[in-house]
């Protein structure tokens, strides 16, 4: 079906919005590639607001690795890190996908 990533981010708090700004002026670095199915950033809730989870989708694993060592990758992995204090990376095959009845009034 499709592959996805997790990267869950903990921020120095203070700093979430600049984070937010540098993650939002370097989104092209990835939905520009011609692999990626798109991409989003949220906010866990029961933390103190500084902990952040980015979603991406790839059309599947070896394209998404090539863009993992991408020069665009690489530039905008360093501008986000040093707003980072830890955080975890997950991989992971999309084995079915179902929208809800709602899917169509929020795109």
């Amino acid at each position: 079906m499709a592959f996805r990533v997790m990267l869950r981010m903990e921020i120095e708090p203070g700093k979430e919005a600049e984070f937010e700004r540098a993650w939002l002026a370097g989104t092209e670095a990835v939905t520009g590639h011609p692999a990626n199915l798109g991409q989003s950033l949220s906010r866990e809730n029961h933390t103190d607001g500084s902990t952040y989870v980015i979603v991406s989708d790839w059309v599947d694993e070896p394209r998404f690795r090539e863009f993992e060592n991408s020069p665009a990758h690489l530039e905008h992995r360093a501008t986000l890190h040093p707003f980072r204090t830890g955080g975890t990376f997950h991989v992971m095959e999309i084995l079915h996908h179902i929208d809800g009845k709602a899917a169509a009034d929020v795109r």
